[in-house]
């Protein structure tokens, strides 16, 4: 069976995710006490007790849901000898882009932890609350979104913000612009427009300033050849080169992530099962939808690993 890792991005998390790894596994504990230390903050109270408000702010998803896939690559390997190069390829869903390269060891787990609480930080004071927006088109196609897109730009900033899959597309922007959009999407044939419940517009225009302070915060860290090829969001393409890493991940700040281009180059070169690492369903979910043959598994409890790595040993 060839596999390639995902991990997920925000959207994935809920309160209490990770804690049965936690609570189960020695290798688990010490990645959520790293990624405490490294941030000097019970991050883990807060993923495992805290409200989900405190949880889903945006300094704190994205470290936490690095955490969590961290920790299920630490019991697959402790605990079923199973590592990062049982795949051929990993690929992350935006702040998941980091998760897979800490999970290949390209970025040291501290340096990773660090960088995603400042990204989240970075985000959220690129633009003010309220000024930006994010929409979810959904049955449209990438023609269709750009003319929405087209149509909106007179209100401000907007472009396609994730091509998740055939039929879901994300448009991010200015409040007005995305508004505009979102009205007239029946016009052009979209099924369903919906604004997404989020704090900034991500992966648009607006996110430049942020941009800029992850470009400085990402040449301050050792970023190494990672031991499998990333799938990088902004290309839909693998790399290995440590310079492309490091200047993609400041990219993908304002880039779309070409999530749906991913999945079937994934798809043409092999790969069979798409093994979605962390919180939550929402990739393994976009997989069913992929058309491309594959198949998709979510790990992120004791039963699913343990029933992941039986079926790994069974077709190797």
């Amino acid at each position: 069976m060839k596999i390639a890792f995902v991990f997920p991005g925000q959207g994935s998390q809920s309160v209490g995710m990770g804690k049965a790894l936690s609570d189960n596994f020695a290798a688990a504990k010490e990645v959520f006490a790293a990624v405490d230390d490294a941030l000097s903050q019970d991050l883990s109270k807060i993923i495992w007790e805290g409200s989900i408000e405190d949880l889903t702010l945006t300094e704190n998803t994205q470290p936490a849901l690095m955490a969590v896939s961290l920790a299920v690559m630490a019991v697959l390997e402790a605990e079923y000898g199973i590592t990062v190069t049982a795949a051929t390829q990993v690929a992350g869903h935006s702040l998941g882009e980091y998760s897979a390269l800490a999970a290949a060891g390209s970025i040291g787990l501290a340096d990773t932890a660090k960088l995603l609480k400042r990204r989240g930080q970075a985000m959220q004071r690129a633009v003010p609350v309220g000024e930006g927006a994010m929409a979810a088109l959904l049955g449209a196609t990438e023609e269709q979104a750009m003319a929405l897109c087209i149509a909106g730009k007179p209100h401000g900033v907007i472009g396609i913000a994730n091509d998740n899959a055939a039929g879901q597309i994300v448009i991010s922007g200015a409040k007005a612009a995305i508004d505009e959009a979102v009205k007239l999407a029946k016009d052009v044939g979209v099924k369903r427009a919906i604004i997404l419940p989020v704090s900034a517009p991500f992966h648009s225009e607006l996110m430049q300033p942020a941009a800029e302070e992850m470009e400085a915060a990402l040449s301050e860290v050792q970023i190494k050849t990672p031991s499998v090829p990333l799938v990088a969001n902004v290309t839909a393409e693998p790399t290995i080169n440590p310079q492309s890493i490091r200047r993609q991940l400041v990219e993908q700040v304002t880039g779309k992530v070409r999530w749906r281009e991913s999945m079937t180059f994934l798809a043409a070169s092999g790969v069979q099962t798409i093994v979605e690492v962390g919180a939550g369903r929402v990739l393994s979910t976009l997989t069913k939808r992929a058309g491309d043959g594959l198949s998709g598994v979510s790990l992120n409890d004791p039963e699913t690993i343990a029933s992941f790595a039986a079926t790994l040993k069974t077709e190797s």
